[in-house]
């Protein structure tokens, strides 16, 4: 298998925990209540096509059967401001420890050594968490150090049509960036080792949660497809320094050709047969970030996203984005897209803002419904254990599918130099920037780090706010700063302020309670699954590698 080195011990359960089902404090006789007063369709939630064989594809276009149930979002604002329920007058929240405990189930912490041995790191250490909407949740996350090259790797995998593809990216996507990083000398040496049967040579240490585990069953598999790569890199050797962005976009597109190549060529064994389809027929986009000194490359594919966080002259706090969406909000996107198909196809290629009418993200893993020929979809579905042969989703052709492939992996890479006033890094799936702005993510994350508040005057937004309405504003956030450091993670604060923030940006004790109170079959309707990573830096380290180079 491929050499790991961890700390922590894999977990075989393939559902993450859902804390939702823990506290079911809205009674199923008012769920009916709820959904038409309340419910909205924001992005990829109820009103969608069903798509993973036991989950719905949140990231497909609505359906009209469900639009009835669909409602303007500030219903739902309402609903967890002023709703009232004359048949329940007893009010159910959950307490400040119930909340701690749901909010901190999944995180997790890591401070890098400044000195390991060989290189002093421009990383002080990571936060990390991850809150589930879905059930099981379709979110991924990894963090890894690379033990024969430099620098540490990060990145967040968000899934649709199921959990099984962002779980097989999460899992091997860093091999193969570490591989594409790889000499040809040290390349060289592990695929003796593996020809004599000798031990390998540890490619990457990896930092995880209990929760997130490693699929035993298919690390042979995985490991072949990885080796067979390693050895194209050896016979391709062109005696070049390996180029970080190039190393990025050809590991992402790799895996991506493996992920569809070994679905199409199957398994003898039925398990690992029906994983391998599952994987390919779902879908996950990835924001990786490899940071080496002061140099931090980001790499993505789809909406995921990955913010600087920037301490300014006078202390405050500004937001530099590092990657950009890829859906039809970027214009430059939706370009490319039409630039690869014929002309007579430009009025089907974006409908309703989805690609084909029907996929959010224009960049994904998976998702071969959107890349292979109908000739080569047929046949393998036609060939396939009966559990996809007799899936809706597996049969359906999407509508005016003439030339493709419409979907790519290919990552868009950016590279930035760090400096001193680069303070953090925020990686994020979509669920998090659904329901705030990089600005104050920024301000909140800075805030935290530094313990140090630079109060803005309280914004109201166009509501009428009595004198001791604003009393209690003004008191609320005199208790939010003193009890900021309850959280110990970074990650887990950010999380907080995203489900328990009010229209003025304060924490809300009772909304965060009715939010993570909401049973699994409503949650899915108000947010996204959300996980992030926040890197902080060392701007010790940073400054001196910036005053080597100049």
């Amino acid at each position: 298998a491929i050499p790991v080195r961890s700390s922590r011990l894999p977990l075989l359960s393939d559902a993450m925990p859902a804390p939702a089902h823990l506290f079911p404090l809205i009674r199923s006789c008012e769920i009916g209540r709820l959904c038409s007063a309340a419910c909205y369709c924001h992005r990829k939630h109820l009103c969608c096509v069903s798509a993973h064989f036991t989950h719905g594809h949140f990231r497909c276009a609505p359906q009209r059967k469900f639009a009835a149930l669909c409602r303007p979002k500030e219903n739902f604002n309402r609903f967890i401001h002023t709703r009232d329920y004359a048949s329940t007058p007893q009010r159910f929240y959950l307490t400040p420890p119930q909340v701690n405990s749901i909010l901190k189930a999944n995180e997790y912490s890591f401070k890098v050594p400044e000195f390991d041995g060989k290189n002093v790191s421009s990383v002080l250490g990571f936060d990390s968490n991850q809150l589930p909407a879905n059930a099981p949740i379709e979110d991924r996350r990894s963090a890894a150090t690379c033990l024969q090259t430099r620098g540490m790797l990060l990145g967040v995998f968000d899934g649709h049509a199921g959990c099984a593809c962002a779980q097989a990216v999460s899992e091997r996507l860093f091999y193969y960036i570490a591989v594409s990083l790889l000499p040809h000398e040290t390349l060289l040496e592990i695929e003796n080792a593996v020809e004599s049967g000798r031990a390998l040579l540890p490619i990457l240490q990896w930092h995880k949660h209990p929760n997130d585990y490693f699929s035993k069953e298919a690390s042979k598999l995985y490991f072949n497809s990885l080796r067979t790569y390693w050895q194209e890199l050896i016979d391709l050797n062109s005696g070049e320094t390996t180029d970080v962005k190039e190393a990025l976009i050809n590991a992402f597109k790799r895996l991506d050709n493996d992920i569809s190549l070994e679905a199409q060529v199957g398994d003898p064994n039925s398990f690992l047969n029906y994983l391998v389809l599952r994987v390919a027929f779902s879908g996950a986009t990835a924001c990786v970030a490899h940071v080496d000194g002061v140099d931090l490359h980001v790499a993505n594919t789809g909406d995921s996203r990955a913010m600087l966080g920037v301490q300014e002259e006078d202390g405050s706090w500004s937001a530099v984005n590092l990657s950009y969406d890829h859906n039809a909000q970027n214009e430059h996107e939706v370009e490319r897209v039409k630039m690869e198909h014929p002309k007579s196809e430009e009025k089907s290629l974006v409908k309703q803002d989805r690609l084909l009418g029907l996929l959010m993200p224009f960049r994904a893993f998976g998702d071969v419904k959107f890349k292979w020929s109908i000739e080569l979809q047929k046949r393998v579905v036609e060939s396939g254990p009966d559990q996809l042969n007799d899936n809706e989703y597996t049969k359906f052709i999407p509508p005016n599918y003439h030339t493709p492939p419409y979907l790519t992996a290919e990552p868009e890479v950016i590279h930035h130099k760090l400096r001193p006033q680069d303070k953090f890094l925020v990686l994020a799936t979509d669920g998090l920037w659904e329901t705030m702005h990089r600005q104050d993510v920024a301000r909140i994350v800075g805030e935290y780090l530094t313990g140090v508040h630079h109060q803005q005057p309280i914004a109201v937004g166009g509501y009428k706010v009595t004198l001791g309405q604003m009393h209690g504003l003004l008191t609320e956030r005199r208790a939010r700063i003193s009890s900021v450091f309850e959280d110990q993670n970074a990650a887990t604060h950010l999380i907080r302020h995203a489900v328990g923030n009010n229209e003025f940006g304060a924490v809300d004790h009772e909304r965060l309670s009715k939010m993570l109170s909401l049973p699994e079959e409503l949650a899915r309707m108000y947010r996204d699954d959300i996980t992030i990573i926040v890197v902080q830096f060392n701007s010790h380290v940073v400054g001196a590698c910036q005053s080597e180079q100049l």
